[in-house]
């Protein structure tokens, strides 16, 4: 039974029994990403003080600019991952490929791959505003003590065995499922520990947000178009607050808490969509639905949907049920 004020640690400890793989090496696994989580919410919050901010000189497999910052939560999640001897494989939004852990050691007998989006967002770092990571983890499906290969990576949603994200704002929170609802700890500074601080957390079945980029709204499908002026029109508990801050770990962790919807639909510029399957949408959607709300494409569950390649991009809704559902009640019914 989870309690307020237990540290990340104790109640890693506490339900470890919960979770069907027993090992050990899963709590393992998070209480690194915690440690990880910790070093570079240290350098997001002292950006400002030093040659952190901006972009680093290189673009990454998006095509998309690396900020400085971008590259230096990439190293450290890789290094913290990999030096603890934890994972048998990691693959992230920031490189190419996926990586392979000790893969000529007989005796690496690690389980579970992590998949990773190191800094969520960060468009906003050079503006101070919220920024976050998003992780992902599955139990590899190619012989324990082999190589990882892609298959180990391109894993249905449903198959995660945990997933979570850190948000490095006004306070630094990491939120994380195994498969037993969603719960989340607070960074107190001042000693560097995680506490406790919304347990079983949940979507409302109904909210008043809606989170989308209305900028590219002439670029949206019909669907998408008409539930948005649906949100705006002067009805019932409507028109809807529309809030967006453009970093997905910022809008889902506001939504969830408040009750609302996230919408990164197709368009006309992005046909697919521009959030990854892998990285954002797979974690995030399994997050969503053990806090009882809902994940889909606008026709299709995310956590049924097949991944074919590492960086795959999908449409993307996200939130409390009955919005979403509505939503995909729009996209059926439009011309």
């Amino acid at each position: 039974m989870s309690r307020k004020n237990q540290t990340l640690g104790e109640f890693i400890i506490e339900n470890q029994s919960s979770f069907k793989y027993t090992s050990g090496e899963l709590s393992r696994l998070i209480n690194s990403i915690r440690l990880a989580a910790k070093v570079v919410n240290h350098e997001v919050n002292k950006a400002g003080l030093v040659d952190i901010i901006g972009a680093a000189g290189e673009t990454n497999i998006q095509g998309e600019d690396q900020q400085k910052l971008d590259v230096y939560a990439n190293d450290k999640f890789i290094q913290t991952l990999t030096n603890r001897n934890i994972v048998c494989g990691i693959a992230s939004e920031e490189e190419d490929d996926f990586i392979s852990i000790n893969s000529q050691d007989e005796n690496n007998n690690n389980k579970y791959v992590v998949l990773i989006d190191p800094l969520d967002g960060s468009s906003n770092i050079d503006v101070n505003v919220s920024v976050g990571t998003i992780f992902s983890i599955y139990r590899r499906v190619t012989p324990v003590g082999t190589p990882v290969q892609l298959e180990d990576f391109l894993q249905k949603g449903n198959q995660q065995v945990a997933a979570g994200y850190v948000v490095y704002g006004t306070s630094t929170m990491l939120v994380y499922t195994t498969g037993h609802g969603v719960n989340g700890f607070t960074l107190n500074p001042a000693i560097g520990t995680f506490y406790l601080s919304h347990p079983n957390m949940t979507f409302a079945k109904d909210g008043k947000i809606y989170s989308v980029n209305e900028g590219n709204y002439i670029h949206f499908p019909q669907g998408i178009k008409n539930y948005i002026k649906y949100c705006q029109m002067e009805e019932g508990d409507r028109p809807y607050t529309s809030r967006y801050i453009g970093s997905l770990v910022s809008d889902f962790h506001r939504n969830m808490i408040k009750g609302g919807i996230y919408l990164y639909p197709k368009s006309s510029k992005t046909s697919n969509g521009k959030l990854r399957l892998l990285y954002e949408c797979n974690p995030m959607a399994f997050l969503a639905e053990q806090a009882q709300g809902k994940a889909s494409d606008g026709f299709t569950r995310i956590l049924d949907i097949e991944p074919t390649e590492l960086h795959q991009r999908v449409p993307f809704i996200c939130g409390s049920w009955n919005m979403v559902e509505k939503a995909e009640e729009f996209m059926r019914l439009a011309p």
